[in-house]
């Protein structure tokens, strides 16, 4: 194969590439609405999550201008062992808000994308990260409205999330 048929090849790989992708972006995310309790309604489980019921995640504004991450829940029922980790998240580009580094391990950073949010009530928010290894659909309130999650689960579909992963969270109050 000449070098003429390969760079139209590679040129046609890349272009089918990006005319087929289903990806995502950010949306343009106000911190301070953010700010406050969300609750975990559905989450692709990560380790330190095993287990872990009641599970929410508090957010709020430090004077450094990072935010402080607290998440939490109980193990197996809702008067089991508390768990609960803090971290902290900033916001590196301005210009792209709903794009979040978040660390809870020393100086571990991990990516935090804002990619759904109910940009009128700010009550509910799915997270993830670029190579949607994880999840979470998120809620102001302990429980989330069918047709809500039904429309966050039907989105996440066309972006060709893997939902066989993805797990209710218990929440009982």
């Amino acid at each position: 194969m000449n070098l003429r048929k390969i760079f139209i090849v590679l040129v046609v790989l890349v272009i089918s590439v990006f005319m087929f992708a289903k990806d995502y972006g950010t949306v343009d995310l106000d911190i301070d609405r953010y700010l406050g309790t969300w609750y975990e309604v559905a989450r692709f489980p990560l380790f330190w999550e095993w287990g872990l019921v009641n599970t929410t995640a508090d957010y709020s504004l430090m004077e450094d201008g990072k935010i402080k991450v607290i998440n939490s829940g109980y193990y197996y029922e809702p008067d089991g062992k508390k768990s609960s980790f803090q971290g902290s998240a900033y916001i590196p580009n301005p210009d792209e808000p709903g794009k979040l580094l978040v660390s809870f391990f020393l100086f571990i950073e991990s990516d935090y994308w804002v990619v759904m949010i109910d940009e009128e009530n700010y009550s509910y928010a799915v997270v993830s990260n670029p190579g949607k290894k994880n999840l979470w659909i998120l809620s102001r309130t302990p429980e989330m409205d069918e047709n809500t999650y039904i429309m966050i689960i039907e989105q996440l579909e066309k972006w060709d999330f893997d939902l066989s992963k993805l797990k209710k969270v218990p929440q009982e109050y």
